[in-house]
């Protein structure tokens, strides 16, 4: 049996592979106004002073900076990074007090002035640039920092640049066989990480929304740091919703056990807490149909109206922010990157960003199906993101 895994799961990783391994980055300048942005915790290597490596390694700490991408052909490339903030190494020392934890004074003291500069920079850039969202994208399974960043600036770009954005880079790359479960459990490890970076962004000065795009075991990521924000801001007595500031949940391709989706999601009242969630699915999706066979689940990202129970459709239309976009139609049947690789699912990506609109307008190429499913289909003449005759 163990070989069987062995090999499922190295099909797995060559189906899934990034593009190349860890390269050396120059150290960017310090720039006027920068574009883009990230927060990681990836172990940084220095090859030399002016050099930087973002290693698979997991780092306790977290670290903020930005990135200089080009766009060459219409193909971004990271060309170069700067670390500018580095977080204390959690967890921090605390003690009990009256039956409460308390931060040691000096940490706290640490922290708080990192996530302090953290704010000011992405206020400066929203400032600086007349804009009011932040796009935070969260990758999958076997990225390498310079995939996450490319990808960052793909769909900055495809939604119209309106937005200041922000990657989280979690240390993803295992190599080998299991290399899938090394980066399933550096998903885990990241958690903390991904809810300090929310709690921060969303504090962000003259921020009005977030927008989150999250791909394949990225989902597993966001979801379930959202979810422990979402019961802490309900269990504080406030509303979700204003307080994590998130507009749109975007997951593509996500590889979730439904049944887990059912009982730590649904069941957990999450949907309503943001203002849309949308969801690109793909049927036969042949990597998550891979994960599907090693880990005995239903994959969110391949689910179809049929497989909701009586009760899923109930709630999904009494909430109605819940949208699940089927791409087979133009991304392929088998298809498991369409959401960077295909132009058709990035352009209503960036439409639900830009502007909001449901599935039924008619700047969306996209066709009913039930319930809350729709068909994306190839794109017939439409209003151009941002047309004033729209």
């Amino acid at each position: 049996m163990r070989p069987l895994v062995a090999f499922l799961a190295l099909l797995l990783a060559l189906t899934l592979a990034a593009c190349g391994g860890v390269r050396s980055l120059p150290v960017l300048d310090a720039p006027a106004a920068p574009d883009f942005f990230f927060v990681s915790n990836r172990v940084i290597e220095r090859d030399e002073p002016d050099r930087l490596r973002f290693s698979v390694r997991r780092d306790a700490a977290m670290s903020f900076g930005t990135a200089r991408i080009d766009n060459d052909e219409g193909r971004p490339r990271l060309q170069a990074a700067r670390d500018e903030v580095r977080f204390p190494a959690t967890p921090l020392l605390f003690t009990m007090q009256g039956g409460r934890p308390v931060t040691d004074p000096g940490q706290a003291r640490s922290y708080e002035a990192a996530r302090a500069k953290m704010r000011a920079s992405l206020a400066e850039a929203l400032r600086q640039n007349g804009r009011r969202d932040i796009l935070l994208y969260v990758h999958g399974y076997n990225s390498q920092f310079d995939d996450t960043m490319a990808t960052l600036a793909r769909l900055w770009q495809a939604s119209g640049a309106r937005t200041v954005p922000v990657a989280f880079g979690w240390p993803a790359g295992n190599p080998g066989a299991f290399g899938y479960f090394k980066d399933r459990e550096s998903g885990e490890f990241s958690v903390f990480h991904l809810k300090e970076t929310l709690r921060i962004l969303a504090g962000v000065p003259g921020l009005n929304d977030i927008h989150i795009v999250a791909h394949s075991r990225g989902s597993d990521v966001v979801t379930t740091a959202l979810r422990e924000l979402v019961i802490e801001a309900r269990a504080g007595g406030d509303d979700p919703r204003q307080r994590l500031k998130v507009e749109n949940l975007i997951l593509a391709a996500p590889d979730l056990d439904f049944s887990v989706v059912r009982q730590r999601l649904i069941a957990e009242r999450f949907g309503p807490a943001f203002g849309r969630i949308t969801v690109y699915i793909n049927p036969g999706d042949s990597a998550l149909g891979l994960a599907q066979v090693l880990l005995a689940g239903t994959r969110f990202g391949r689910i179809s109206f049929e497989q909701l129970g009586e009760a899923e459709r109930e709630i999904f239309g009494r909430i109605r922010n819940v949208d699940f976009i089927n791409v087979s139609a133009v991304a392929g049947a088998s298809s498991h990157n369409y959401f960077r690789n295909n132009p058709e699912v990035l352009r209503d990506m960036a439409h639900v960003i830009a502007t909001g609109d449901a599935p039924g307008s008619a700047t969306r190429n996209l066709e009913p199906d039930e319930g809350n499913f729709w068909r994306l289909v190839q794109a017939r003449p439409a209003p151009r993101i941002g047309d004033p005759d729209r």
